[in-house]
Parts: C-alpha cells; structure tokens; sequence
C-alpha cells in the first residue's frame, strides 16, 4: 500500500479565516510545503461564486492560480463545490501548476458532479470526486457511486468525514466497501474533522491496513479548519516517516505553523470543544454549534437542547434561518410582566441611573465609579454579575452563561433580581418579558445591556450612565473583570458585535441621554480595539 498526504491549509483552513492569506503567503506555504515533499498541496477554491480578492486563496480563473504558485513543483491542487464553476471556462491542461481539481458535492447534486468530472478528465486533470458526509449514504447510494466511478475513472475517491463523527469502526467499514468493489487503479482519500479528536487516529487505522490500494490522507497545518479542526499535517507525516517509510520533511510544515499559521490562530482560534462535540453526535454540520457559541448566552446544556431539536433532514447543510428560529423559539417564554415593570418605573422616580456591565474597567476604575455613587446616589442596576466593588440595586439578569449558580444567586440578592422569561428556571415574580427588549440586528438581539437600556426607555428613563461597558477587544481575556466569564468567541463575529452596538448607540442618543463613566469603545465610536 502506498499512502499519500494531501495538504488542505490554504483551502479548508480558510473557512477560519475568511482565506485571507496575503498573496506572498499564499506562495510560501505553497513552497515550503513542496519541500516538505508532501504530495498534492491544496491552494484554495476555484469559484465563480465566491467573491475574492487578489489576497485571498480563491481563485476565479485556473491561471490566477498558475500564477500564484508559479514557484512550486507541479502539484497543486483546487476545489470547485458543485455549481460554483463552468467546466466550459476551464482550459485545457498543459502541463501547468494545477494537475488536480476536486469535486465537493452534495447528494443532491450527484449527477452535475458527475457531469463536472467526466468533463474535466476529458481537459486532461487528474480529478478527486469528493461526496461530502459521505456516512449519509447508504450502502446501496455508495455502491451505485462506485458503480459510476469504475466506469468513468477518477483519479481518486473519497470518504468525507463532513461532521467529524466517524469512529475506527465506521472508517473500516467504509473503507472495505469501498476497497472491495472500487476499481484499482482509483486511490481512496479519507478528509476527516476533529469534532470527536479522532482525526489522528483514524488516520492511522487506515495507514496500518494491508491493502494495495494507494490511499490519500487530507491533513492541514497545526489542524487549521472551521471549528474543531482538521488532521495536523506536522502530527500525520512524522506518524508516517516513523511507521511506514521516512519521505517527509516535517520541519518547513512547523515553519509555516510558526511563521503564518500561529498569528491566525491567536486571532481565529479553533479546536475541539463541547459545542462542537454536540454537534458530531448529533450529525449536524458544525456550523449550528459555532452560530450558538457566539450569540455567548446559552449553556451547553442549552445548546445541546436546541441543537436536539433540529429537524433530521436540516442537519447536513446548515441553515442560519432555521437555527436563529429554533434558538428565539427556546428562548422566548411570554409572560406579563405588568407589575415588574410598573415596580422599577416608580424606582426610578427622581434618581439617576448608572447601569453597571461586568467589564474590566469596572475593577480598574473602581475609585471613580464610587465617588459617582457617593455624590449623584443613583440607583445601580448591575448586568448579569453582582458587584463586588459597589453596592447595588438590581441585578439584571438575561444570560445563564454569564449567570450560572442561579439558585445561590436568588438566594442571595432575593427581591433585588430581575429575571428575563427566556431563564426557566426561575421561580420569582420579577420576571422581565423577554422578547419585549430584543434588538432587531442579529448580533446583539438579546445582548444584556442594550436589552436593559430598552427597558429603561420604556418606563421613561431619559438619561443613563455606563460603566463597565466597555467593549470586545481581541483577547477574550481583557473583556471581562472576571475571568470566569471569558469565552472562546470567533474575532469576525466580535468585531460584527462591536461596529452594531456602535450603531445602535447612534441611533439611541437620538431619544436618549447615554453617557458613559468608565472608557469605551462604544464612546467615541471606533471600530474593533485589537488590543
């Protein structure tokens, strides 16, 4: 058996970061990962639908491509998703940089991807026929792909591990199916994701078999892909040299994980988490896991419930509409909160309001946001943490992430608690109507403060100070006074956060007096702090 690796950072790893790789990057990774000898280097997507810049890994044309990776040896490698692309736009091969094109379909598009392949091999390129979730299709569907695929000859078949569920039994089993019934002369490639931190050992299942077939494992730089990752290319080619036949050259692959793929990471992490764990034993495409971290207000037990209820035939393809619907059904909990609010509108009478939010700034500007309760007295209504510098209130609390031990918390701060319906766990009677207060941009839909300062307009509070709102910055763990609350939130989702809550600040000093104690970003209207 002979066993290939091929490299996939510039393409799937670009899910993380938009595939802005800068052009002379591109073709460094490109040339440090020929002379690591790995075999076929992904250089990104061939696409006529995606929209790309000249500093991107998206190509609209195959000599754009040429061009960029003029320098390497002739091993290059492009996806097309099926329907992004006219094979009719596609030249003739002639001995060019791009020897290979991949085809990512959907079972749906079965017969375009086929149509794709056949027209490609006809213009000379080695073509690798990828059916994505390939565990979604029965025994009977795959053998009737082989079928197919014995007759037209792509230069490789694949089985994509799309949720990254797959465990050594599925692979094994998949693999023999495959191995028993597809023509010889047709590699077997394995992409697989981390969501279960399999990749590694999968790999290696297939690696040990005894078989003639040549296989073709996909890998990226330090697991670079959308949430959980990918198989690391420096883990899968020392595993190689070490078991099967020393050919790699693992020391430009660190390089380029030192020198490009570690500045990405701090900026765009990924990697396996419990999100994405639910995700894999669900079968659902990983993105519904990433759309429910980021909105930062549910529990894993919450995201577990609402990714459960996601309708069977939804889950491969993921659908933001259906998701965003789900999480607002979970979350909305009607209820007439009449006398709450009426209570807070007579609290409110004659006193000035300072809402405290549990950023950094309110432990480093603690002097002063003391002196202003000392001289103005207002009434403090503190966002989902009590205090621990300031007395307080009211505890607003619309958000069990940033508010877990809810029971000791009621305890505690009994009547001085305002609960939002969206929180089921709560026996109290100062319940907040929780879609009353929504916003109606995606990002910040139920974000506490901005639901708070809505409530505040509409019991007739015409001015408020801020404290402790200070703002997203790129270390997730400058956001917050408490450490306890920082989570692992993607940096473009942040950055969307920041530039809405800018303009909603805009739009509300229209009606509004909002004045802000403690430094904020939102103060003065600057984009995101990378700071």
């Amino acid at each position: 058996m002979k066993i290939e690796i091929l490299d996939c950072t510039l393409r799937d790893g670009g899910y993380v970061n938009d595939w802005r790789f800068e052009r002379s990057v591109i073709s460094e990774i490109g040339q440090k990962l020929c002379q690591s000898q790995i075999e076929i280097i992904e250089g990104g997507f061939l696409s006529q639908k995606k929209k790309a810049d000249y500093n991107q890994s998206i190509f609209s044309a195959i000599e754009d491509a040429e061009n960029c990776f003029q320098n390497c040896s002739e091993r290059i490698a492009l996806m097309i998703n099926c329907g992004e692309y006219n094979a009719d736009d596609i030249p003739e091969y002639s001995n060019g940089k791009v020897t290979t094109i991949r085809i990512a379909f959907h079972k749906h598009q079965r017969s375009d991807a086929q149509e794709l392949c056949v027209a490609l091999k006809s213009k000379g390129y080695k073509v690798f026929f990828q059916p994505m979730v390939t565990m979604g299709y029965t025994d009977f569907e795959l053998l009737s792909l082989i079928e197919w695929a014995n007759e037209y000859v792509p230069d490789a078949f694949y089985i994509v591990d799309s949720f990254g569920t797959m465990r050594k039994e599925d692979v094994l089993r998949m693999f023999f199916l495959i191995d028993n019934n597809l023509n010889n002369n047709i590699k077997v490639g394995f992409h697989s994701h981390n969501n279960l931190q399999l990749s590694f050992s999968n790999a290696q299942e297939l690696i040990l078999l005894a078989s003639k077939r040549t296989i073709m494992i996909d890998s990226s730089v330090f697991g670079m892909g959308r949430g959980a990752g990918n198989l690391c290319s420096e883990l899968i080619t020392r595993y190689i040299n070490e078991n099967v036949e020393s050919k790699y050259d693992v020391l430009p692959v660190l390089e380029i994980m030192d020198d490009y793929i570690m500045p990405i990471y701090n900026q765009h992490p990924w990697g396996y988490s419990a999100p994405y764990y639910i995700a894999a034993i669900n079968n659902c495409h990983p993105n519904y896991a990433t759309y429910l971290m980021n909105l930062q207000t549910l529990c894993i037990k919450d995201i577990n419930a609402i990714i459960r209820s996601i309708p069977t035939e939804k889950r491969n393809l993921f659908d933001q509409e259906l998701i965003h619907q789900l999480y607002m059904d979970y979350q909305q909990k009607a209820v007439d909160d009449t006398d709450t609010v009426n209570s807070l509108t007579k609290l409110c009478v004659n006193h000035q309001v300072l809402l405290l939010a549990p950023g950094r700034s309110v432990s480093t500007y603690k002097d002063e946001i003391q002196e202003f309760i000392n001289v103005n007295n207002p009434l403090v209504i503190s966002i989902n943490h009590i205090p621990l510098y300031f007395r307080y209130d009211r505890v607003f609390i619309s958000n069990l992430k940033r508010f877990k031990n809810i029971d000791e918390a009621i305890s505690l701060i009994k009547e001085k608690v305002l609960f939002t319906s969206n929180i089921s766990q709560v026996q109290t009677q100062n319940i907040i109507n929780y879609s009353s207060y929504l916003n109606d941009v995606d990002s910040i839909m139920d974000n506490a403060g901005l639901m708070l300062i809505n409530l505040m307009k509409k019991i007739g509070v015409s001015s408020v100070t801020l404290a402790g709102y200070d703002g997203f910055v790129y270390s997730g763990t400058k956001n917050y006074y408490d450490d306890r609350m920082v989570n692992n939130v993607q940096f473009e989702k942040q950055k969307q956060t920041n530039n809405d809550i800018i303009e909603y600040f805009k739009k509300m000093r229209k009606s509004m007096d909002i004045n802000f104690l403690t430094p904020s970003i939102y103060d003065n209207g600057e984009s995101y702090a990378e700071v």
